[in-house]
């Protein structure tokens, strides 16, 4: 018998590889053995002479395991106290980048992708000569770049919602049939010369439409093609795809246009979509459970935004993503100028500081795995705030090649870097009914940092220069690394975010339907004076996790003639809204309420009401969904 402070552990639980049969894998230990992270430093003084594995137990909410596991990590000084709100956070072992790969399904998806991301590229080198021949208009030429990804921004909320409430699989069939016709159409267009700038301008703004369509539900389904240890490898993967296309697609779409012109690469563009069709056709997601109605699209919107309000650590993500799109957009934006202006370089200069960006970036891919083993996502992340204004003061200062090809290097390096830690944080801190939408607000965040930062780092420039503008960017990203003290990114723990499933057939006594409603729920508690300090904190988190889930107008009452009775009180705007927010439930959120009523002291449970505020008057159309059960 081995002891952890106090957890007696069986030496015949541990792997022990001499015993296990040729070719069968011990994977199932290490579920209850991971190795220590070397940050525990305190932990492992106190664990001296016990081996590398340290026991973390992944069952029970209750209890004092979990106290003396959850006092381990750094930042849990109210752990005594406030130990239940993240007993179910048990960090995610790394898996190698590469890894995703084997999996059949997302090897023949990626490859598809980075052939339509090396068309897209193409397409916009085609697009932006096409407009410099059709009109002399620099205005005209730029807004070639922002009707591409102006509707990214404008509809990337609505693509959320929809990829939320609908088969993801079809909405990625249906954007990428779509912007195969429209290149085509483009191509065709520009073939027989009939091609306007004002008709560019359309068929860019359309080509956007469809990738605004296609990106949140391709980004919440990697979930679903991969295991969840593998999400950050298949992110990460995607970035390094991206920007290996970048870094080698403006230099062959500069061939295409010069050998063949535009309407070729238009052509090359279409072409590039084949792939991910077949991909995307041959491929079948999980099935959707469809007991409710679907939501309308404002309320689908509308319940995002409340999610994402009410969960701070997306709010810090997401904060921290657009700040360093504002700061790191300044150097891809004003690139061409520098390699022009202040290199006195061709266009055979900027393809090589384009090359050593995009070899940065799958270094920084391969790079990923190790520094998310060793560090905190929060030191990932500051290290991609810092070594990216490394990168811009080095440009801003020393205006040589010797300087800019390893500074963008570090760029490159520290591009994937953060970017693919927020995006892999936004997927495996949300659950799946809110994933397209989470992944759309941080697009959105992303997105409208760099736009704004390449219109705000370019006015600079045009003012006071472009090394001016590189030194304001790299102020920008260092206080990017500072705002780490107050918008800290949290590690995304192995959080169980399978739905509670606590629907049963179970029917109220009245005749109700869908559009029924407002619900009242109140449910009372008995608490003793002296738990009223533990339980008043929980119950805040309690309202918290109400709110984001779809309650309204929660309050917590105290009977004035019996203080030790407290009522929860909120209301649900109908009744299939309150059996959605039912559904909605997690179990990472099973161990607040198992906490808040193991503070309960009365001889019952905590007793419950359901009440009907007004009747609506009940349409042909309207169908009663699954009723809740009985739980709170």
């Amino acid at each position: 018998m081995r002891r952890c402070h106090g957890r007696s552990i069986p030496e015949a639980a541990r792997p022990d590889k001499r015993n296990q049969p040729r070719g069968q894998s011990i994977s199932r230990f290490r579920s209850l053995f991971r190795p220590l992270p070397k940050r525990h430093g305190a932990c492992r003084a106190r664990c001296a002479g016990k081996g590398p594995w340290h026991f973390l137990p992944l069952q029970g909410r209750q209890g004092t395991d979990f106290k003396r596991v959850a006092l381990h990590f750094p930042g849990r000084r109210n752990a005594r106290r406030r130990w239940p709100l993240f007993a179910g956070r048990i960090p995610i072992a790394p898996t190698a980048t590469l890894a995703p790969l084997a999996n059949r399904n997302f090897r023949n998806l990626w490859f598809a992708s980075q052939f339509s991301n090396l068309g897209t590229l193409i397409q916009a080198v085609g697009a932006a000569w096409a407009m410099g021949s059709l009109s002399t208009s620099h205005a005209m030429v730029a807004l070639v770049q922002s009707s591409n990804t102006l509707p990214i921004v404008v509809f990337s909320l609505v693509s959320g919602a929809l990829a939320d409430n609908f088969d993801r699989r079809r909405i990625m069939l249906s954007a990428q049939v779509f912007m195969f016709v429209v290149s085509a159409l483009l191509a065709w267009v520009a073939w027989i010369g009939a091609l306007t700038p004002w008709l560019l301008l359309a068929f860019t703004f359309l080509i956007g439409c469809g990738t605004a369509l296609f990106n949140p539900s391709w980004q919440a389904s990697i979930g679903d093609i991969v295991p969840r240890d593998q999400v950050s490898g298949a992110v990460a993967l995607n970035s390094m795809g991206f920007n290996l296309a970048r870094s080698v697609g403006p230099a062959i779409g500069g061939t295409i246009v010069a050998v063949a012109g535009s309407a070729v690469a238009f052509a090359v563009n279409a072409v590039s979509y084949i792939g991910f069709i077949a991909g995307i056709a041959r491929w079948r997601g999980p099935q959707r459970d469809a007991a409710l109605p679907r939501e309308s699209i404002y309320r689908a919107i509308s319940d995002g935004f409340r999610y994402m309000v009410m969960s701070p650590a997306l709010i810090r993500v997401m904060a921290r993503a657009a700040l360093f799109g504002v700061g790191a957009s300044c150097v891809m934006a004003l690139l061409p100028v520098y390699a022009r202006d202040t290199m006195a370089g061709s266009a055979v200069v900027y393809g090589l500081f384009l090359g050593c960006f995009g070899l940065g970036a799958v270094g920084g891919v391969l790079m990923t795995h190790e520094l998310r083993t060793r560090l905190r996502n929060e030191r990932v992340v500051e290290l991609g705030f810092a070594g990216f204004a490394l990168a811009s003061a080095g440009l801003a200062l020393a205006p040589l090649y010797v300087v800019a090809v390893p500074m963008l290097l570090v760029a490159g390096v520290c591009w994937v870097l953060a970017l693919s830690l927020f995006n892999t944080t936004v997927q495996l801190s949300t659950p799946r009914w809110v994933l397209g939408r989470a992944i759309s607000f941080y697009q959105t965040a992303t997105f409208g940092g760099m736009a704004g930062g390449a219109w705000l780092w370019g006015w600079i420039a045009d003012r006071a220069g472009v090394p001016s503008a590189l030194g304001i960017a790299t102020a920008v990203l260092v206080l990017g690394v500072l705002t780490g003290r107050i918008l800290r990114v949290h590690e995304f723990g192995e959080i169980d975010l399978t739905p509670l499933g606590l629907i049963t057939s179970a029917r109220p006594k009245i005749d109700l339907r869908a559009r029924s409603g407002p619900i009242f729920i109140m449910v009372e508690y008995q608490i003793a004076q002296d738990d009223v300090k533990d339980f008043l904190p929980l119950m805040q988190e309690r309202r918290r996790i109400r709110i984001r889930d779809g309650a309204r107008r929660w309050a917590l009452l105290r009977d004035l003639e019996r203080p030790e009775i407290w009522s929860e009180k909120y209301y649900v705007s109908t009744w299939v809204e309150y059996a959605r927010y039912l559904e909605r439930r997690t179990k990472a959120d099973l161990a607040v309420q198992e906490a808040i009523r193991a503070l309960h002291r009365g001889a019952e449970p905590p007793k419950v009401w359901r009440k009907i505020e007004r009747q609506t008057v009940p349409r042909q159309d309207d169908a009663p969904p699954l009723a809740p059960s009985d739980l709170a």
